[in-house]
């Protein structure tokens, strides 16, 4: 890892409810130091929790991309007394999930039997439903109490093309990080689709982020060709 403990880096910023970033070059030091400055001078919200309950009517079962070392259990959520995320001005945050609609055939994974009530009772789809109901938990910067806000979601699906760039780079990260991870779920996902994936959402691109994943996805390419040739 060289001189790059990012392990580290992330654990002394959440002890002191901070931030961190590695600066390797100009363009980094731009996106820390300028743009993104507000955001970790000034919280907002301290001890940010979401929650959220999805339809059965809607939602066979679901599983969340990423953010494994920032689970909390369900009863935590209403425990002031835990600890959890700050956000300060223009933090933005988002969290993808990949869903297995009600009424698939798709292998939701194998339960073992409970054996004083039903794992499940059946429920019919219902596509009009409410998709899922988004929680949220926060402090004051100076509170001791947390404010509860909930919304419902109708949602409604959309085809890929569809999708705002927004959503359509977000689900390229991802998949560019399965792929690196080789997670079990990265299915059919190639580099080759991550990097198409995020060059439909590139857009104007003035800051020229996007244009930086989609050459490290290239680049990750370049490497794994040059590995297999050299074995």
């Amino acid at each position: 890892m060289g001189n790059y403990k990012d392990d580290k880096m992330e654990i002394i910023a959440d002890k002191g409810n901070g931030n961190y970033a590695y600066i390797d070059n100009i363009q980094e030091a731009r996106k820390t130091m300028v743009s993104e400055f507000a955001g970790t001078l000034f919280t907002i919200a301290k001890d940010v929790k979401f929650q959220l309950e999805f339809n059965p009517a809607r939602v066979k079962a679901y599983r969340l991309i990423g953010y494994e070392n920032r689970l909390l259990n369900d009863e935590d959520f209403n425990d002031d007394k835990k600890d959890a995320g700050e956000m300060g001005a223009g933090h933005t945050v988002t969290a993808l999930y990949e869903l297995i609609p009600a009424g698939s055939d798709e292998d939701a994974g194998s339960i073992d039997p409970l054996r004083y009530q039903s794992n499940s009772s059946p429920v019919k789809p219902d596509p009009n439903a409410e998709l899922l109901t988004v929680k949220l938990r926060y402090k004051q910067p100076d509170g001791l109490t947390s404010i509860l806000y909930e919304n419902p979601v109708k949602g409604k699906v959309l085809e890929l093309s569809l999708t705002s760039e927004e959503y359509r780079f977000s689900a390229a990260v991802a998949e560019f990080g399965m792929i690196l991870r080789s997670s079990e779920f990265t299915s059919n996902a190639t580099l080759e689709s991550a990097a198409a994936l995020a060059r439909s959402a590139r857009g104007e691109d003035e800051e020229g982020y996007r244009s930086e994943l989609i050459r490290l996805i290239n680049t990750v390419k370049d490497m794994r060709v040059l590995t297999e040739r050299n074995k």
